[in-house]
């Protein structure tokens, strides 16, 4: 069995899900489920500044209404209930928790611990964090010691 450690910041879609569970082939899969909920407000400028490179305004525009730090584990923790319960019903086992500090010591270990095989990063994309290689999945390749993969997110949540 392969084994996938999976790093997500929102609930999967049923196109993540299928995405994810078919990158093998055949060969079953068990992946060990991360997510993270929004960070604090000094992320809200980067986020706004990925929703306008997006055309999506109307998320900038928003972006203050949106939950976060503490007041977004809550949804986390829904994100991460729904996003296990739809990789088990596509055929996986799954497992995971919420990442409240340091997601990538938290990675880190959880990859020693599991034996994965792989690291999957599936977010929206974060144009400013990836032009100065400052997102989870750069920065996780010179952290881990497996193989890492960087996908988008198919659609909204």
């Amino acid at each position: 069995m392969f084994t996938s450690v999976l790093m997500i910041e929102k609930a999967l879609t049923s196109a993540d899900v299928e995405f994810v569970t078919t990158l093998h082939g055949e060969e079953p899969v068990s992946f060990h489920v991360l997510l993270q909920p929004r960070g604090d407000q000094a992320d809200r400028l980067l986020r706004a500044i990925d929703d306008i490179a997006l055309g999506e305004l109307d998320e900038a525009a928003h972006e203050r209404e949106t939950p976060e730090g503490k007041d977004a584990e809550a949804l986390g923790r829904q994100a991460l209930e729904v996003s296990l319960s739809a990789l088990h019903a596509a055929g996986s086992e799954a497992k995971g928790h919420i990442v409240e500090d340091h997601p990538l010591e938290a990675l880190k270990a959880l990859v020693g611990e599991s034996g994965a095989d792989e690291v999957i990063v599936l977010t929206d994309p974060h144009y400013v964090e990836e032009f100065f290689h400052r997102d989870w999945a750069s920065r996780a390749r010179h952290k881990v010691g497996v193989p890492v993969l960087k996908l988008f997110s198919h659609s909204k949540a």
